[in-house]
Formats: structure tokens, C-alpha cells, sequence
């Protein structure tokens, strides 16, 4: 594989790890990173944004974070700072290249009519298929100039949360236009760095559209800024489960939901008869679990009148929760954040106008943590209208990937980290193992239909658990299920645990798969 043309698309989290296990197998990949440093989206976040998943769970499993930070959830810098000593240790900074985007991708070799009939993926299942075809991509340097690389595998880790904002759309008179004040999205935000981003909300009257992860850092910053002299108005068109740690009542939900015996009690892709009619024994005592954490989470919720209207289940199924910023509920309390709850939204001259409000919310700026459209930055990395049509299925499907990773009618290419997960780190970790496997040779993809079916098992699981957000095609309530998947598929024994009860009750995380694949046996081809 040494002399492999491998490219991998982004340094950020999972660009970085798919780097450092083909470097392992002698393979010494291209990295284009569009942005001036390492990190993706951690490189450039508000000061106050700190990890959601505690930081024995945000890991890679063989690089444990260093003895000098102790925080549960450590903050950006933190991680940005664990990242570079990652790329440092195991070499990985010498094959990024930054300050280059790709800006497009065609497939060469094999024309689209014989791709679409392929029965095996690429054509014979093998990472590199027959060798006929190869990817050119263009790729633009920070002055503009473009040229074509080949690669003969690309790897697209890009991730969800960053690239194309999501803008919500206005009746005509009713958007920005008519606004007198300024709009930016979240990742404007996060681009200006922090002193620029305080300067520009100092004094000024501030208005957050959102209520996850994003939205709450920046007006947890707002409120630091500006205190109760300007507060910062929330638009909070969904209510969500923000969480102020993992302990309800003083008990781990982790234990509720992550272990082995949590996943006895969800309809799980290709379960097989008997442990369907266990699980459907068992459910009951799912609600009941779902209903013991919710009766401590929901308790300031409650005061602001902020419970979510779908379960604290359906809300992890779909990792559409957030931990609160530090005193979140205080600064609700001392008014220097104001909620405003409102389905719709539309601005005028002065503001924002929202449901049930007599006036608008007076306005200087408003923010729109809405979150992107990752859909889009995938599709527009293809030139050909074939790939875009098929890349990432329609609205009334989930994204098609195999093992959340390989699309079954795109020949030579992967997608690392864009399904959420119980940490992206951690998943994208056994992922960046499970690829490099594969393009060393280790095992061979099923049949196209095959890869299909399994996808459609996972869409009907997602579409059952996570609601309306089936699309964000997370696996968070299971991925030790998942994780046995990959394992069973680079030959390694997915029971990492000691002991029966360990196995059943213990959560799953990082340290479990270290040297996986020291003791892995090739799987026949």
C-alpha cells in the first residue's frame, strides 16, 4: 500500500487520525486543509466552548490526554493543544497542507453507466478496486491557483459542523434586508477570534438565534460581556435537553443509556429474532430509566418553561443534547440572558419580531446558531452530477454510507466523523482503524446490494429512535453495537471487557480498542 496514492480532505479530528493509521501502514497520505491551522472546528471556537463528552470519552485510544489537565470537559484550547501533540507525536504534521481546498473531484477511468451497474463495490470490492480508475481533484492554494492531484482512495473528513452555514429563509420584507442592525452566523462568530468577537457585541444589544451547543456558548459570552446592562435575547424555536453533567439524582446516566444492557433494551440493525423479543420484553424499562433522569434534568428546565416536548431518550438517540455553559441558569435568573420561545421569526427595521411578543426584540446584532449544511459540502465536492445526485440520498433517507463510512455507488472513497456519535473522537478513532484495514487489504466490502440492505437497517433504526433528526444519522445509544461491526470486520474480538458483568454493565470508551489490531486476524476474502 506504500505506494498508494491516498488524499484525505481536512485536519481536522478524523483527517488527523485517518493520517496517523495509514502512516502505520507505511502509506504516507496528502492532507488538504482549507484553514491555516490544524482542528477543524475546534480551531476556531468562542473562548467559553468546552468538550460535551467528559475527557476520558474524547480521546484517541492510543494517545491519552496528559497528566496536566484535570478538567472534566476541558476547553478549546485544550483540545486544540491535545491535537497538535498528537499530529507532533505520531508524525502526522509533516503531510498536511495547508491553506488548500479542495474545491472539486472527478472520478477518471471508468465511465458512470458501467459504475452504476458495478455488483461489487469499485468493481471487485478492494479498497483500490482493479486499478482502472483514479480520482483527479482540484485543489486551490491560498492565492487562487488551482491544480489537479491524483489519488487513487480520497477520504473525506470534513465533518458536519463547519463549512456551509445554515440560513434560515424570509418571506420577502421579512429577512435581514429590512434589518438595520448586523447578522452574522455562529461560524462568523467563532472566526473572529476572541477579542474581536467581544469587541463587536460590547454595549450592543444581542440576539441568539438557537439553543444548542453553539448558540449557548455564544450567548453564555454575550452575557459575560455585557451582563444584565445589555442582556442577550435567545430565539428558541426547539426546546432541547441541555444538561448540566451526566448525574441525575447522583447516578451516571451513562449507565442508563451506554452500556451493553442499555442497547439490550433498543431494536438494534440485524439483531436477529431472539434478542428482538428481548428487547421488546425489556421495554419498559426503558421509559422508566428515560422518565428517572428526566424528573431531575427537567427541574430548572421547568422554571423557564423550557422541557423539551420529546424524551431525553429520543434526544440522545439523536445527539441533539448540550451541556449548559458554566451558571447558564443563573444568568437566566439575573436576567442577563432572556429567553424568548417562539416557532417562527421574521426581522423588521428595529429587530427581531417573534410569537406572542406586543413589540420586537430590539436588536444591534443578531446571531444565528442554526447550525449547517453539511449535506451540501459534500455534494458540492463532486463535479459530476451523478455523484451529487447519489452522495448523500434525499431528505427522506439518511445519509447512505456502510458502516457509516463507505458509500455503496462511490467507487475509492470513504467519509470519516459526519454521523454523530457518543464522541467523535473516540468513533472516528475505530473508524480511522477500520479504513486503514481495509486499504492494507485485511478484509473485502460485501456485495453493492448487500451494503445497501445494511444501510436500510440502520435508516429504519434511526428513523424509529431519533425522530425528526434521523438525518444526523447518529449511532450515540449504539455504539458498542457498532463497534463490535468493525471489529468483527477487521477480525478482532469486539468483547474487550474482563469478566461477564464488566462486559454488561461497564461503558464502553477509548482505552477498550487501544491496540486493536495487534492481536487481529486478516478475515477471508
Amino acid at each position: 500500500m506504500e505506494k498508494k496514492r491516498v488524499v484525505i480532505v481536512g485536519a481536522g479530528v478524523s483527517g488527523l487520525t485517518v493520517c496517523k493509521h495509514l502512516l502505520e501502514l507505511g502509506c504516507r497520505p496528502t492532507v488538504f486543509e482549507a484553514d491555516t491551522v490544524l482542528g477543524g472546528v475546534w480551531a476556531r471556537a468562542p473562548a467559553c466552548t468546552e468538550l460535551q463528552t467528559p475527557r476520558t470519552m474524547y480521546q484517541y485510544s492510543d494517545f491519552p490526554w496528559p497528566d496536566s489537565v484535570t478538567e472534566v470537559f476541558p476547553n478549546h484550547r485544550q483540545v486544540v493543544a491535545y491535537l497538535d501533540a498528537y499530529t507532533r507525536h505520531f508524525g502526522v504534521l509533516g503531510c498536511v497542507r495547508f491553506g488548500h481546498r479542495v474545491v472539486g473531484m472527478e472520478y477518471h477511468g471508468v465511465g458512470e453507466q458501467a459504475m452504476a451497474a458495478w455488483e461489487e463495490w469499485a468493481g471487485n470490492g478492494q479498497a483500490f478496486g482493479s486499478g482502472a480508475g483514479e480520482w483527479r481533484l482540484s485543489v486551490a492554494d491560498a492565492d487562487g491557483h488551482v491544480e489537479t492531484h491524483k489519488a487513487d482512495f480520497v477520504v473525506l473528513c470534513m465533518g458536519r459542523f463547519s463549512g456551509v452555514p445554515n440560513i434560515p429563509t424570509f418571506p420577502a420584507g421579512k429577512g435581514p434586508e429590512v434589518f438595520d442592525g448586523q447578522v452574522i452566523h455562529s461560524m462568523d462568530y467563532a472566526k473572529m477570534g476572541t477579542s474581536k468577537a467581544k469587541e463587536m457585541i460590547r454595549g450592543k444589544r444581542v440576539t441568539v438565534v438557537g439553543y444548542l451547543k453553539s448558540a449557548l456558548d455564544i450567548a453564555a459570552e454575550c452575557a459575560e460581556v455585557n451582563g444584565t446592562a445589555h442582556p442577550c435575547t435567545m430565539v428558541v424555536r426547539t426546546k432541547h435537553w441541555i444538561l448540566p453533567d451526566y448525574f441525575a439524582w447522583g447516578f451516571h446516566i451513562s449507565k442508563l443509556y451506554l452500556n451493553r444492557f442499555a442497547e439490550l433494551l433498543i431494536h438494534k440493525p440485524g439483531e436477529g429474532l431472539l434478542l428482538s423479543i428481548l428487547t421488546t420484553l425489556l421495554t419498559p424499562l426503558r421509559w422508566a430509566f428515560s422518565k428517572f433522569a428526566e424528573s431531575y434534568y427537567s427541574i430548572p428546565m421547568r422554571k423557564h418553561g423550557m422541557v423539551p416536548d420529546h424524551s431525553l431518550f429520543q434526544a440522545l438517540a439523536a445527539a441533539t443534547i448540550a451541556i449548559t455553559p458554566k451558571d447558564h441558569y443563573k444568568r437566566l435568573e439575573e436576567g442577563s440572558i432572556v429567553l424568548k420561545k417562539s416557532k417562527t421569526f421574521s426581522f423588521c427595521k428595529e429587530g427581531v419580531v417573534v410569537e406572542g411578543e406586543p413589540s420586537p426584540v430590539k436588536s444591534d446584532v443578531v446571531i444565528f446558531g442554526t447550525g449547517f449544511n453539511g449535506d451540501d459540502k459534500i455534494k458540492d465536492m463532486f463535479t459530476s452530477e451523478y455523484f451529487q445526485s447519489i452522495a448523500v440520498g434525499s431528505e427522506s433517507t439518511t445519509v447512505p454510507l456502510y458502516r457509516e463510512c463507505i458509500h455503496p455507488k462511490i467507487p475509492q472513497l470513504a467519509v470519516i466523523g459526519y454521523s454523530e456519535s457518543i464522541a467523535n473522537m473516540y468513533t472516528s478513532d475505530i473508524r480511522a482503524k477500520w479504513l486503514a484495514r481495509f486499504l492494507d487489504g485485511g478484509f473485502r466490502l460485501p456485495n453493492v446490494a448487500a451494503m445497501q440492505k445494511d444501510v436500510l437497517e440502520w435508516e429504519k433504526y434511526m428513523k424509529r429512535y431519533s425522530g425528526r433528526y434521523f438525518r444526523r444519522s447518529s449511532i450515540l445509544i449504539l455504539h458498542t453495537w457498532y463497534n463490535d461491526q468493525l471489529c468483527r470486520d477487521m477480525g478482532c474480538n469486539p468483547r474487550r471487557k474482563k469478566g461477564f458483568f464488566s462486559e454488561l454493565f461497564e461503558v464502553y470508551g477509548p482505552g477498550d480498542y487501544a491496540n486493536l489490531l495487534s492481536n487481529s486476524k486478516p478475515k477471508e476474502q
